[in-house]
C-alpha cells in the first residue's frame, strides 16, 4: 500500500477524467484498505470514489483557472 499516487497536474497538462478516477480509486483503495470492496460495502466505496474525484476536477478546475489568470 505504499505506492504513490499519480500526480495529475503537470504545468499545461490537463489530466482525463479516467485518470482522475482512477487516482481518486487509488486513494480510496489506500484509505479503507480494501482493494476491491465486498458487495456489504460496494455502495460506500465507489460514493467516496465519485466525491474524491468530483473534488479533485474542482481543484484542478480552479488550478487551471489560477494559472491562465
Amino acid at each position: 500500500m505504499c505506492r504513490s499516487i499519480k500526480r495529475l497536474r503537470e504545468r499545461d497538462v490537463v489530466a482525463s477524467e479516467d485518470e482522475i478516477r482512477a487516482a481518486a480509486r487509488q486513494f480510496v483503495r489506500k484509505v479503507s484498505g480494501f482493494r476491491e470492496p465486498s458487495k456489504r460495502h460496494e455502495a460506500a466505496f465507489e460514493a467516496a470514489v465519485n466525491e474524491i474525484a468530483r473534488s479533485s476536477e474542482r481543484l484542478l478546475g480552479k488550478i487551471a483557472a489560477e494559472v491562465r489568470s
